[in-house]
């Protein structure tokens, strides 16, 4: 059952129809295979390879992503374009929130365009969908984690309206990284 579609200009300028469903346990094989296939292919180059070995078998496991799934707090949605999986979000409330636990915010914990789609602004339309779902939930903000050594989501989140606000510390295996604490806040988009 699709959640909601938008439209945006595809690569040949053509109108193609994006839909966004959410997940369920049903849903687990095709979770799990988007998950690792965009985290392998955004960040296995940039890391040790025991490390990354060590963080997907244990955050992209059947057993964690079935966890996941069944928490009411934590929400995965795929994108589609043709019935094909092209993207993938988790949106995370109240106590599922990895730093911030405040009932008035929404994090988007991932969001991912699958490679071979990116640059056809898809993930401009998931983050516009992202802000939609939080601001129908009335939340005042949105906020994320973002790797600091990753400068071009840094800078498309700020093209985005997010601004820094912290650091915290993520763990790929035993390699202690620093991700940059972004917000968005809709006090102006409420109005």
């Amino acid at each position: 059952m699709f959640y909601s579609f938008f439209y945006f200009r595809g690569i040949f300028n053509e109108r193609m129809k994006i839909q966004m469903s959410r997940c369920t346990i049903c849903d687990i094989d095709r979770l799990i295979s988007i998950s690792r296939k965009t985290f392998i292919d955004a960040f296995e180059a940039d890391n040790n390879p025991d490390d990354f070995k060590t963080y997907m078998q244990d955050s992209f496991s059947k057993e964690q992503l079935l966890k996941e799934l069944a928490d009411p707090q934590m929400t995965f949605y795929f994108v589609f374009s043709d019935n094909e999986i092209v993207g993938y979000f988790k949106l995370n409330e109240n106590e599922a929130q990895t730093d911030i636990k405040d009932k008035n915010a929404i994090e988007l914990e991932r969001i991912y365009v699958k490679r071979e789609f990116q640059g056809n602004k898809i993930g401009y339309s998931m983050l516009n969908q992202v802000i939609h779902i939080a601001i129908n939930k009335n939340m005042s903000y949105l906020w994320l984690g973002v790797w600091e050594k990753n400068t071009n989501a840094i800078r498309f989140y700020e093209r985005n309206g997010f601004v820094k606000f912290g650091r915290h510390p993520y763990y790929i295996g035993r390699d202690r990284q620093m991700d940059w604490l972004m917000r968005l806040d809709f006090t102006n988009l409420k109005k």
